[in-house]
């Protein structure tokens, strides 16, 4: 198991992977960057770098694009958790991204439904942030493409093959003589992918940063959880502290946690270990060890803890 130090990543110190996924060449998704910071993450590249790899029942990574840079329309099994970390952010989803879509600010978290087709773009002014939180240890086992953006790649020089693995026409590569492409799905498969109404994914699955601020004064706040805000079982649970909910009594963690500031710098101590983080630094706990976080500084402060739970990763639930 990796040390206490080696389980603090800082914003500044994150490796990016610029050819991570299908659309790595296609126009208008070429410049974004992939970032996986606990577990193996979903990416498609031999190029990934990895920060953390232990494993912990979920999967912490981030999506870093400019301006008007978008990600392809794809689908996960498990859970796939965004908050903003810096910029302004537009999530679409549908079959061809019209079924739906809202703008994200800063600190906003959005669960997005298993089983149905979302993309995002950066509409902020500059280079942008999304911290992610993958469901299971293998994220679900990959991504699924809209079968239009694989079409698309293919136009452009990348292969996906069957066993997800991305092969670059324009460096060469090609498809193993034992390994085919990967798949298109079926009109009748895509019929299993719903085109859920604005409604019925802003008012059950999206919270709003300045909402947690207000319900974590006092106490966390529990975002995502089966009495969360946002109610779901996907294997973690995430709450929002603010300086009013801070843990300034050490806690022993039973399950893996993950802290990730949001606002302002916060004071972690991991058993003997102190480090101040900020926005987009994360930190991660393990069975045992003890921890508080608290602000070191006046002014707004926010953070987000992931926390493992007992339940299986895999499709949304409902009650």
């Amino acid at each position: 198991m990796s040390t206490i130090e080696q389980r603090i990543v800082r914003y500044g110190e994150l490796k990016p992977c610029k050819t991570a996924f299908i659309d790595a060449h296609t126009p208008g998704s070429d410049l974004k960057e992939n970032f996986t910071i606990i577990g193996g993450g979903v990416s498609e590249s031999p190029d990934q770098h990895v920060h953390i790899s232990d494993k912990i029942g979920f999967n912490i990574g981030a999506a870093g694009q400019p301006p008007k840079c978008r990600n392809s329309l794809h689908s996960h099994t498990t859970a796939e958790v965004f908050f903003v970390a810096k910029g302004r952010w537009r999530f679409f989803w549908g079959l061809h991204g019209t079924a739906g879509e809202f703008t994200a600010e800063e600190g906003d978290i959005f669960n997005i439904p298993t089983g149905i087709f979302r993309g995002f773009e950066n509409i902020g002014t500059d280079y942008g942030m999304i911290m992610a939180v993958l469901g299971g240890d293998d994220a679900g086992g990959g991504v699924t493409w809209a079968p239009h953006v694989i079409q698309d790649a293919q136009a452009h020089g990348l292969m996906l093959g069957e066993n997800g693995v991305l092969y670059d026409s324009k460096k060469g590569q090609e498809l193993p003589h034992n390994v085919g492409p990967m798949p298109l799905l079926s009109e009748e498969e895509l019929k299993a992918y719903p085109e859920v109404p604005v409604d019925a994914v802003i008012g059950t699955y999206v919270a709003r940063y300045w909402d947690l601020m207000a319900l974590g004064a006092n106490k966390p706040a529990v975002v995502i959880g089966e009495n969360g805000l946002i109610k779901d079982k996907p294997g973690f649970e995430v709450d929002f502290l603010t300086r009013g909910s801070a843990v300034t009594t050490p806690i022993k963690a039973e399950k893996p946690v993950v802290l990730m500031p949001m606002r302002g710098h916060w004071r972690i101590c991991i058993n003997d270990v102190e480090v101040v983080l900020s926005n987009g630094d994360t930190a991660l706990v393990m069975p045992g060890e003890t921890y508080g976080a608290e602000p070191s500084m006046t002014g707004e402060a926010s953070l987000y803890r992931i926390t493992a739970t007992d339940d299986p990763a895999g499709t949304t639930w409902t009650r």
